[in-house]
């Protein structure tokens, strides 16, 4: 008798684990690109959907060409994509300063490709200009307006480290300085491979560096942001990407993704990328722990 019910207790947990993965049930792809704030986003949004229900499935480390053909065949189904990306990118637009501009513009025109955007962040992962805390405060600067007045009135004593294509873009150094109205002469440029300007910059080679807003060095380093007073870089604000076909199927994707949408700024996903990245925390893990230190998981 009691091989007769363990028998039966086996195949009744089998049936549910079946039917938990049946095509009936709400099976979702959630994507990431192969950075770490790529992949702590889909992580807290694989936490969020299982947590309502959802069998989720990940598919991570694509590039952002091989994502976006993913997004619009529905071979993923949602991942969280920058507004600046797909206008430029994928759409072929000019960039757009103003978030919700942005964000409108790409929702009239993704609608012919069966993409659909929600879920618009205040997370604006764009471009800065970073110095150390000190040196900042010791030439007075808090605006990127302050600094173009001491370039132009000092054009030889700050050297400014950026990446190559920065240096050459129209929405990096050369409109950056068509638009606050300076010019940094060429041979105070430091042209470096990404990333290694934050050590040079902590090491006193250069005095001004590129960067993201969300770059975990910006904490590790204790760096100063100067404001973009003029706005001039453009918006690359967090959204959700969903395949169209998908949010019909699903349309509390965007309800439940709105706490989320709402945690996310440019210091929390900062915060999140030097606990994965300078304290090698598990992505699992510090997804998990914002996840409920925001409340956002079900009791």
């Amino acid at each position: 008798m009691k091989k007769r019910l363990s028998l039966i207790a086996l195949l009744t947990v089998i049936i549910v684990v079946l039917s938990s993965c049946s095509p009936g049930g709400k099976n979702i792809t959630v994507g990431a690109k192969t950075f770490t704030e790529q992949l702590i986003l889909a992580k807290m949004t694989s936490f969020i959907l299982e947590d309502n229900g959802f069998n989720v499935e990940e598919i991570q480390n694509l590039g952002s060409s091989a994502m976006r053909q993913a997004i619009e065949t529905q071979q993923i189904d949602i991942t969280w994509e920058y507004v600046g990306t797909a206008l430029v990118s994928y759409l072929g637009e000019d960039p757009i300063v103003d978030k919700n501009k942005a964000m409108e513009r790409i929702q009239e025109l993704d609608k012919k490709n069966g993409v659909a955007w929600t879920n618009l962040t205040d997370a604006n992962n764009t471009y800065v200009l970073a110095m150390k805390q000190e040196r900042a405060e010791e030439l007075g600067l808090d605006t990127i307006s302050d600094l173009a007045e001491y370039v132009n009135a000092n054009p030889d004593e700050l050297v400014f480290g950026m990446e190559t294509e920065f240096a050459n873009r129209q929405d990096g150094m050369p409109g950056l300085e068509e638009h606050y109205g300076f010019e940094l002469p060429d041979s105070n440029i430091r042209e470096m491979e990404i990333g290694l300007y934050y050590s040079a910059l902590n090491n006193g080679e250069i005095d001004v560096t590129e960067g993201f807003s969300t770059d975990p060095q910006i904490k590790s380093l204790d760096l100063k942001i100067l404001e973009d007073d003029q706005e001039f870089f453009p918006s690359y604000n967090l959204a959700a990407s969903i395949n169209q076909k998908t949010l019909d199927k699903y349309p509390e994707l965007t309800e439940l993704l709105m706490p989320l949408q709402k945690a996310l700024t440019d210091d929390s996903l900062r915060e999140l990328n030097y606990q994965v990245d300078i304290e090698k925390k598990s992505v699992e893990r510090v997804a998990k722990d914002f996840l409920e230190a925001n409340n956002l998981l079900n009791d």
